[in-house]
């Protein structure tokens, strides 16, 4: 049965987050690498310790710690530069004690020098809510990458060679290795190849390293800018999503903006229905919500009011899709 999960920052001063979400009934978090001020001499955030550190302190607010969300540095893997080899090792510690932890999931992306863009934050949406956008028109004068440019055959060959030397050791310790899309799928951006960008290049993903644990973040905005048809993709790669992140947008992938979740062009209820028909029992967790007014957008998408919207309404899409399970049953899952 799917589980609602929320992305929950490891620093102190997210714990007034950690409680309102876990009021909102959330028991699976989504976690980041521990920050550095909590780090023992010697230590490193992907060690053991400052891991199980960070675990027991979800455990304490009553989370499980489901999902990874975030990296060890290694831009340098992406471009094939020398130093990869050091920044996969990191990796392949990080992915050891996951297992050793028990944490199954590690979402990772393959987007070189910079991570997901915006070129608007404050977007005026619905009653003056804000949400961000992409215009790809607004780059069009912006200089070249420093480090730069980069083919996307580049980028498969440095992927095959990254995913050869974790793929072995995610197998030993059953950590699934959840690749997140392009953000946008948009290729080139200031002259660097993006790879995670299509359908068809997800498929050649999974055949690259051919394992049970190479799968699938499936970030539903991002594939929408791909497909308008979610629920087929959602049946076409099955057992390989091992992640979910729930949101939708209005566009094309050259100029789009976020919606509300209640809001998109995209039939939320039938991708849950798409996730039980495939039997995808993993967590899903609403992403880049809208800033609502007495909020802040200083981390926009990621505003506390909008998160509880969301996280309210996919409780109300996930009880319509498992209507017929007792309710008992639903309580010990969710």
């Amino acid at each position: 049965m799917i589980k609602i999960a929320e992305m929950l920052p490891p620093e102190h001063s997210a714990h007034q987050l950690w409680r309102v979400i876990r009021q909102a009934g959330v028991r699976h978090a989504v976690g980041g690498l521990p920050p550095a001020t909590g780090l023992s001499p010697g230590e490193q955030p992907w060690d053991y310790l400052p891991l199980l550190r960070l675990q027991q302190q979800y455990e304490s607010f009553g989370f499980r710690l489901a999902v990874l969300e975030s990296r060890p540095p290694y831009n340098l893997a992406k471009r094939g530069l020398p130093g990869r080899d050091e920044e996969i090792d990191a990796i392949c510690v990080l992915i050891e004690n996951l297992g050793r932890l028990g944490i199954p999931v590690w979402c990772y992306e393959w987007m070189a020098d910079f991570n997901w863009l915006r070129t608007n934050t404050a977007i005026e949406s619905r009653g003056g809510s804000l949400v961000s956008g992409y215009d790809h028109a607004l780059l069009a004068d912006a200089p070249p990458a420093e480090l730069g440019p980069l083919t996307e055959e580049e980028l498969w060959t440095n992927l095959e060679y990254f995913l050869r030397r974790v793929v072995p050791v995610a197998e030993r310790w059953n950590v699934r290795l959840a690749m997140h899309p392009d953000d946008p799928p948009l290729s080139p951006i200031r002259g660097v190849g993006r790879i995670m960008r299509s359908v068809e290049n997800y498929e050649r993903l999974l055949d690259l390293v051919p394992s049970p644990v190479n799968g699938i973040t499936l970030c539903q905005g991002n594939f929408r800018l791909m497909t308008d048809d979610i629920p087929a993709v959602i049946r076409r790669f099955a057992e390989r999503i091992f992640f979910v992140h729930l949101r939708d947008v209005r566009g094309t992938v050259r100029k789009f903006e976020e919606t509300w979740h209640d809001d998109g062009p995209t039939d939320l209820l039938e991708c849950l229905r798409a996730y039980r028909e495939v039997g995808y029992h993993g967590v899903l967790r609403p992403d880049h919500v809208p800033t609502v007014d007495g909020d802040s957008n200083d981390r926009p998408g990621y505003s506390i009011f909008g998160r509880l919207f969301a996280v309210g309404y996919l409780r109300g899409l996930q009880q319509a899709a498992y209507a017929d399970v007792p309710v008992g049953e639903r309580d010990g899952e969710w």
